[in-house]
């Protein structure tokens, strides 16, 4: 997975992976998305190392990383919103 990710870091260093996007690029489909908040902490790590390497400047580093996190808990809270309503008693 983390080689999928510098491939794409590869063609366009500052682009927004998503995990969908990663699945994609493996040929592979996230069946429940369960394991989305998982591959979402990878793909985070794996672009911190990659620009680490790259030495690219800590305001890219953290304007990017920044959007990514907020990313990942606007989703998230929309993941937990959307359980919630689905879970109500008849």
């Amino acid at each position: 997975m983390r080689e999928t990710i510098i491939e794409l870091l590869d063609q366009d260093c500052w682009q927004l992976i998503v995990p969908a996007k990663v699945y994609h690029a493996m040929s592979k489909r996230g069946r429940c998305c369960g394991c989305f908040p998982n591959v979402v902490d990878i793909i985070i790590q794996t672009t911190e190392d990659y620009h680490a390497r790259r030495h690219s400047t800590e305001a890219e580093i953290f304007d990017f990383m920044s959007r990514l996190k907020k990313f990942h808990e606007d989703n998230r809270r929309a993941d937990i919103e959307r359980r919630q309503k689905s879970h109500r008693a008849a």
